[in-house]
């Protein structure tokens, strides 16, 4: 009977996301064995602190609403009071000062009052009555004064602090996937983008990001912008002036990248800046959900605001996936507004009659607003947002990040990542790879240079040859229950497997390089058994 790992062909097309099932059925498939999945990147750590404030300020505001009808016995409460609010809240405090996450409170109110001058009544009525998600999102585009605190966080940590804060528009939603879903959308809706259109894609990639111009929706043309992995996994100059083709309309880069987990150094920035001196047209967007992992990094928004669509998802480094919170940034002076100012007439007459229930001056209506309104049908503009609860835990995230000016939980989180990094290529039996600005996010097993560090060039070439690379990853999972998904699926070019190293614990990656040392072991005795010579020790062994 064949194995599973024998017919792996019938699975070659499919997304890695979904192959990563089909590796899980077959790792999972012995009682005796724990599968480790290294597949997905949803981390096994979070953040506590904001969310233990998240809870008390949700019992405080629960308190807030009882008190309007408290006369009433059938728990019917009303909506938060402005008038008097601090009081109620700082007397909250007192009466709860040894509870986890009530200093936090404390200390978050202090820090938007006396840091960013904002009202505390009002900061209070907004969180109070978003927790209690009593009423729509109002304005539908994020709420008042969480944009101000989430784009106070965003520019601190994608800009370093360097860009004006009121020239910045957010648009808060439902994680970093569904603002690349709406953006795209809105471009084709508005002619940014038309069938036939090129777009430049940074490779590799999260797959998704490949797939989605190609869908009918969209008919692009894929411009390909290959990092370089002999070079830190950097685009070089000859990829990036692939740019400079007018008829690409669209630059999609992942920044730090997925999956070789390596910011855009400032060369490569300074690059970029230069080409959108020559191409003032080119609309960039930037996926920078890695951004917080990485030392010293920067956004292509910080280099290139008026052509640069930032989007950031609070998802991995809050270990938050499953609250689904992300935020749109586009400068108020933007190359979306432009282009649409530039639409031939009668594009714009239709364009006006698509959003005339929004606004008598649809010209005037930014590309941002009319994302929001797209987002639901256009019709729906006056349901759209995110859900009020999901805004305070941004919020309180944001505000958690901004408090902490020794960068402990960020240190944390770097070491944590670097150990188990360190832990899979020790017992692996080779020296970890040392990419500048890499945040250690994921690792990309390059097994061409694995076994060549373990038994030399030519078994390399012959296992590269003789064994298809992801057919060895079936076996892997089969064989071992250790879960990798294939760098095909993601556009790299080398036979590679990407891991997370963000959601097994340290002692379990080490016996991921325990496994896949054994692997090479295995096919190295095959190739001296069919080559009819002596096996030799591992010229790279464990430290």
């Amino acid at each position: 009977m064949s194995s599973p790992a024998d017919d792996f062909q019938q699975y070659r097309h499919l997304s890695p996301f979904e192959l990563k099932d089909q590796l899980i059925r077959l790792a999972s498939g012995r009682a005796q064995r724990a599968m480790l999945d290294a597949g997905r990147g949803n981390p096994n750590f979070l953040a506590t602190l904001p969310r233990q404030g998240f809870f008390q300020l949700g019992m405080f505001a629960a308190a807030d609403s009882a008190l309007t009808f408290s006369y009433m016995a059938e728990g019917v409460g009303g909506l938060p009071r402005r008038e008097g609010i601090e009081a109620r809240f700082e007397a909250f405090l007192v009466a709860n000062k040894d509870v986890p996450g009530v200093a936090f409170l404390r200390r978050a109110l202090s820090y938007v009052r006396d840091q960013m001058g904002l009202q505390a009544d009002a900061f209070l009525l907004e969180l109070t009555s978003g927790i209690l998600g009593c009423d729509y999102p109002t304005p539908p585009r994020m709420l008042r004064y969480a944009e101000k605190v989430v784009r106070h966080y965003l520019l601190h940590e994608m800009a370093g602090g360097t860009m004006p804060e009121s020239t910045t528009d957010l648009f808060a939603l439902e994680g970093g996937t569904a603002a690349i879903s709406y953006i795209f959308a809105s471009l084709r809706e508005n002619g940014l983008i038309r069938p036939g259109d090129k777009a430049a894609i940074g490779m590799p990639v999260f797959t998704p990001y490949v797939e989605i111009p190609e869908l009918r929706d969209y008919q692009l043309q894929e411009v390909a912008i290959n990092a370089d992995p002999e070079a830190g996994w950097q685009y070089p100059p000859e990829e990036l002036d692939k740019l400079l083709d007018p008829a690409v309309k669209i630059f999609l880069v992942v920044n730090p990248s997925n999956p070789p987990s390596v910011r855009m150094s400032d060369a490569g920035l300074a690059h970029i800046a230069e080409i959108v001196k020559k191409r003032p047209d080119l609309i960039i967007v930037t996926d920078d959900v890695y951004g917080t992992f990485a030392d010293d990094f920067r956004s292509i928004y910080a280099i290139c605001p008026h052509n640069t669509v930032l989007v950031y998802s609070f998802s991995k480094y809050f270990g938050s996936t499953g609250w689904r919170l992300g935020v749109v940034a586009t400068h108020q002076n933007n190359v979306l507004d432009r282009a649409l100012a530039a639409l031939p007439e009668p594009e714009k007459q239709e364009l006006d009659k698509r959003y005339a229930s929004l606004t008598p001056d649809v010209r005037g209506l930014k590309f941002i607003d009319r994302l929001v309104a797209d987002s639901r049908t256009v019709a729906l503009n006056h349901t759209a947002g995110l859900s009020t609860p999901q805004q305070v835990q941004m919020v309180l995230f944001a505000l958690f990040a901004l408090m902490d000016g020794r960068d402990a939980y960020k240190t944390a989180l770097k070491r944590l990542l670097h150990r188990r990094e360190l832990a899979l290529y020790r017992d692996l039996g080779v020296k970890a790879p040392e990419d500048e600005g890499s945040t250690h996010y994921y690792t990309l097993i390059d097994l061409a240079n694995v076994v060549t560090q373990l038994y030399g060039r030519r078994f390399a070439r012959w296992l590269m040859t003789k064994v298809d690379y992801q057919t060895i990853l079936f076996r892997i999972a089969e064989e071992t229950g250790v879960v990798l998904l294939p760098g095909d699926g993601f556009a790299v070019k080398r036979p590679s497997a990407r891991a997370s190293l963000a959601n097994l614990n340290e002692y379990q990656y080490a016996a991921i390089g325990t496994a896949l040392r054994r692997m090479a072991e295995e096919y190295y005795a095959r190739y001296c058994a069919e080559k009819g010579i002596k096996a030799e020790a591992p010229l790279s062994v464990p430290h």
